[in-house]
């Protein structure tokens, strides 16, 4: 096939600048063929070269003693997790095409974040996800909301849910965890991004690197089709009706089934010592994983596409560089050992081929039937794309939202109808409609499923991938973990059991109306989220969904939030091991809010340390960690808040300020009061405020399927400052933790609290029927069945209309 010239609409197309073209020519000394055109489009796109971000992602902190594999160095970082044990974890978006195919988009994005933490030696053993999709209810659609888009809202949840569910059940990994938000902002741009999580031995940890001249490369995996055609480039621009359905081949196809057997093929083969690097073909496919493992090894790569094993007939060179077809891996093996590989991988009956070698070049050579068809130098490729420091300038908006006050809205004068309007609010309420679409019980390691502030799973036996002479006995009906191991009659302890949170947490609300709060918020309540599980972070992984950086106030946004972030990790301790930045989040109505979501993993040293959110025994002390309102706030906790986008259909006003270090404190203090023993429960107070938490922890203790632990309260608020019934009730003011205690440990945790220096109210008791509030405005009571009904069943019932 006669390849086209190279003409500047073709470079345009490509999403290349005439300065970019003219620097690839400076790169070869020559024009690129029409092949490598198309490799360095989707190399130098956004999506894989951050060169919009890159800059501002180096502000990150990166570094801790527990830190194996850092931020950049390979597919996932690595954090240890103590006794010679680790995990690995990240979290990648896959929006764009979850905007045109939903079921495979959402599909493939969990697909994709799977691989990368098997390629790093680790074998899956949880995932979690975090959602965003338009408005579901005509009544949180601000009223102007066309019934058509609001059944399209619902056609991609279904839709992503569906794709989500079906690849991480039948590969068998537990979803354990996520959020889902609902606002007219994400309208055609969905955002869907996945976690997932993975445990190995410090001795097991795997890099993509082409080391070794003369090594074999291998391909393994299914054939390479015409399916994730420069899906990279796609996701690295601006999302319209007429992209959408000329990129419709850019959203691949997955088989979870043939993954499952390319994990377990890859780990045994790790587990041999033949493997000299290995890299999954995911973003930009067979380019990236050749040139990216070149680069790391400051190597060169050479491979011969006709052993490439390809689906469709007369595939050309530019389509089998470029496909992003699923499952496929790219093994650089140990010269005189390729019957080992070639006899693992038939044993799990998997295509493979032998596709190429490891050069001294310096250079990724890619040929066709002997013919070379790309020959660029593989570090420049990978790492020398254009770096921009684009314009930023502050949003017109914000002036708006700064001049917003409390004068504008009317208070509250009955709570009782914002409470069950809240509590039914697709974005507070339960989001049990998916999650149990999910298994998240599978593999026998999730201790706290989804509903509670962070999932918690156990690092079982089983989940360690094994290793040559190692045999593993079990855990010793404790917490120690032992192996059998050479030389030794009998089995040897080699840790204790791991408990493991995860959370993954943003307020988009709050970062569109203060980027630079909003994210430190973000940060902080996903720490939060993790106190009030009983663990402590190890490290954060991001997802940076933006809009186009070439405006510059969406690039303010990402400036602004970048800042926030980093701070705010640094002072929790929870370094950034990875994540992804996904630009580009808009269509001709505009830009979603700036969502920089935030994935945080932590440790709870002793399972009697794992807590819930529910309250758990009548009469047991209801005690309030923090103020119940932030008095130095002019908008006392309600600007960005949920109760003013449901009740005044307002998304205005300037979030709640964080101090991070406060917040430090008060997480501190938490965990202090859980390692005595004496917390029952807790749960922080976030959309909604201090009604909603109470109410939240009084229904949400499922017992059983279809059976519930509905536990009433009656709470006290009458010596709380003499505020507005709406922001003491429904106030988001940062920094509140609502725990339970049985009542004779009462006095003790309040004061004992105070020594950690931190704020601590007796407010209430656990029992009755029924949720009651006494203010200094009245007494208010909520009947819990009631309550329960509109939480439980809010996205369900609107997803069958």
């Amino acid at each position: 096939m006669t390849e086209p010239s190279i003409t500047a609409e073709l470079v345009r197309k490509h999403n290349l600048t005439p300065e970019e073209f003219d620097q690839i020519k400076r790169i070869l000394g020559r024009d690129p063929s029409y092949t490598e055109l198309g490799v360095f489009s989707v190399m130098w796109s956004e999506h894989c070269s951050y060169k919009n971000t890159r800059p501002l992602l180096k502000t990150f902190p990166t570094k801790s003693r527990n830190i194996l594999v850092g931020a950049g160095e390979e597919n996932a970082g690595i954090i240890d997790i103590g006794d010679g044990l680790a995990v690995a974890f990240k979290i990648e978006s896959h929006n764009h095409p979850s905007a045109v195919e939903p079921f495979q988009g959402a599909a493939t994005g969990v697909g994709g974040i799977i691989r990368d933490i098997f390629t790093m030696g680790a074998r899956p053993v949880c995932a979690v996800n975090s959602l965003r999709f338009g408005p579901i209810t005509e009544e949180a659609s601000d009223g102007g909301n066309p019934k058509s888009e609001i059944a399209n809202n619902r056609r991609l949840l279904a839709g992503v849910v569906g794709g989500i569910a079906h690849y991480g059940n039948c590969f068998g990994i537990p979803t354990v965890a996520g959020e889902v938000y609902f606002d007219v902002c994400y309208e055609g741009n969905p955002l869907v991004n996945a976690f997932c999580l993975g445990v190995l031995r410090h001795d097991q940890i795997a890099r993509g690197k082409a080391s070794g001249i003369g090594n074999p490369v291998f391909y393994v995996g299914p054939a390479t089709g015409r399916d994730g055609l420069a899906g990279a480039a796609f996701a690295s621009q601006d999302l319209t009706d007429e992209s959408a359905e000329q990129q419709r081949g850019a959203v691949q196809v997955g088989d979870p089934f043939m993954e499952k057997l390319v994990c377990e093929a890859c780990l045994e083969l790790l587990a041999t010592g033949a493997v000299a690097g290995m890299q999954d073909m995911g973003a930009a496919g067979l380019t990236c994983s050749t040139c990216e493992t070149a680069a790391r090894a400051d190597t060169g790569i050479e491979i011969e596409l006709s052993k490439v094993p390809q689906r469709a007939p007369d595939m050309t060179p530019y389509e089998i560089m470029l496909s992003e077809s699923q499952e496929r891996m790219l093994v650089i093996v140990h010269k005189g050992r390729e019957e080992e590989v070639k006899r693992i991988f038939e044993k799990w009956d998997l295509p493979w081929s032998e596709i190429g070698t490891v050069t001294d070049s310096g250079r990724m050579v890619v040929r066709n039937h002997g013919q070379v068809v790309v020959d660029v130098p593989a570090k420049q490729l990978a790492d020398d794309a254009p770096v921009y420091h684009r314009e930023a300038r502050e949003p017109e908006y914000l002036k708006s939202v700064r001049a917003f006050s409390l004068d504008e809205v009317a208070d509250l004068t009955d709570p009782c109808d914002t409470l069950r309007k809240l509590i039914a609010w697709p974005s507070i309420a339960s989001k049990n409609w998916v999650y149990r679409q999910y298994d998240h019980m599978v593999r026998n390691g999730t201790v706290v499923c989804p509903g509670s502030d962070a999932a918690v799973i156990r690092i079982k036996h089983d989940s360690i991938p094994a290793t040559p002479g190692r045999l593993d006995a079990g855990w010793d009906g404790g917490n120690t973990c032992k192996e059998q191991v050479p030389n030794s009659a009998e089995p040897v302890a080699v840790g204790k059991e791991k408990l493991i949170a995860i959370t993954v947490d943003c307020n988009a609300t709050y970062v569109y109306l203060d980027p630079y709060e909003g994210s430190k918020i973000a940060v902080a309540e996903a720490a939060r989220n993790l106190a009030c599980s009983g663990a402590a972070p190890l490290g954060t992984t991001d997802n940076l969904n933006f809009g186009n950086p070439h405006n510059p106030e969406i690039f303010y946004q990402i400036r602004e939030s970048v800042r926030g972030l980093a701070e705010a990790c640094r002072v929790f301790k929870a370094p950034v091991t990875g994540g992804n930045v996904s630009l580009y989040n808009q269509n001709p109505n505009g830009a979603i809010d700036p969502t920089p979501t935030i994935a945080m993993v932590g440790l709870i040293e002793r399972k009697e340390h794992i807590t819930t959110q529910w309250f758990k025994d009548e009469g047991d002390a209801i005690i309030l960690l923090g103020h119940a309102v932030d008095e130095s706030d002019p908008l006392l906790g309600l600007g960005g808040s949920a109760c003013l986008k449901v009740v005044h259909s307002r998304k205005t006003g300037t979030p709640p300020s964080c101090d991070l270090e406060k917040q430090k404190e008060l997480h501190e203090a938490l965990l202090s009061l859980i390692y005595t023993g004496d917390i029952k429960s807790a749960h922080d107070c976030s959309e909604g405020g201090l009604a909603v938490a109470l109410a939240e922890s009084c229904i949400s203790h499922q017992i059983a399927r279809g059976a519930f632990d509905l536990t009433g309260a009656f709470v006290d608020l009458s010596s709380a400052p003499d505020v507005r019934l709406d922001a003491l009730l429904f106030g988001e003011a940062q920094g509140r933790i609502m725990v339970s205690v049985s009542a004779l440990n009462a006095v003790k945790v309040v004061e004992r609290a105070k020594i950690l220096g931190v704020a601590a109210f007796n407010v209430g008791i656990v029992g009755g029927t029924a949720l009651k509030i006494k203010t200094k405005r009245g007494e208010w009571s909520w009947d819990l069945p009631e309550l329960h009904r509109l939480w439980w069943n809010a996205i369900g019932d609107a997803m069958r209309q």
